[in-house]
């Protein structure tokens, strides 16, 4: 439903990582309300081990956030997560 906002991503993968942290963590949202890149980003950065997303052409609202948008934010920080 894309209701996953940053700052509870950032809050369940982190109690997610703490708690269980030699489980691989994979974060699925949607595009609905526009912030699916900025949750996944969030998702990463907090410890997950895959986050979804979609080829460009295919992404965004009922869709998963935009590969494409994911890939040139990535590259854009400092400190990618791996």
């Amino acid at each position: 439903a894309g209701l996953l906002r940053p700052a509870s991503a950032t809050k369940l993968v982190g109690a997610l990582r703490s708690e269980f942290p030699d489980t691989p963590i994979h974060v699925h949202t949607h595009d609905t309300g526009g912030i699916g890149v900025a949750s996944m980003l969030a998702a990463a950065a907090a410890g997950a081990d895959v986050v979804h997303g979609a080829i460009d052409s295919m992404s965004g609202t009922t869709s998963q956030p935009s590969l494409g948008a994911l890939l040139s934010s990535l590259l854009q920080l400092e400190s990618v997560p791996k």
